[in-house]
């Protein structure tokens, strides 16, 4: 159930990625442009390639990144949805907004684990450094 569970997960970011990055340079290209005939803006979706890779393989590090940037562009679904007057362009916001809380979402829930088993080994390490301090102290004592 627990590797079914982190693999719907990956599943979920990586469209997720996918479709914000369409959506992104859908928006400002062809579907709801600032300017008509497209505009400047739809290079906002080249932070997002970057990420492609990792995300693909599952790369802990990228998604933890990953997870941070796109609340950038959870932001800017956020304001365009409540300033835009256009009602496509206001569509295309709500989608960012549900599609990077989704990445968001699947990429932390993804992390999680691995972040928790990394912590409570980090612990060990410091209990049995701790362990063999007070050993050593016990011994130059006798």
């Amino acid at each position: 159930m627990q590797n079914s569970f982190r693999r719907a997960l990956h599943i979920g970011a990586v469209l997720f990625l996918f479709a914000l990055i369409i959506l992104s340079v859908g928006w400002e290209l062809w579907w709801a442009p600032i300017v008509p005939g497209g505009s400047w803006l739809a290079l906002k979706a080249v932070p997002l390639l970057f990420a492609i890779r990792g995300v693909l393989r599952g790369s802990l590090y990228t998604l933890q990144w990953a997870a941070m940037l796109v609340l950038l562009y959870f932001m800017e679904g956020v304001v365009r949805a409540w300033s835009d007057l256009d009602s496509a362009s206001v569509l295309c916001a709500w989608a960012e907004i549900v599609f990077s809380l989704g990445f968001y979402l699947c990429a932390i829930f993804f992390v999680y684990p691995a972040k928790r088993a990394a912590r409570a080994a980090k612990r060990a390490q410091q209990a049995r450094q701790c362990q063999q301090g007070s050993v050593a102290k016990d011994q130059s004592a006798d």
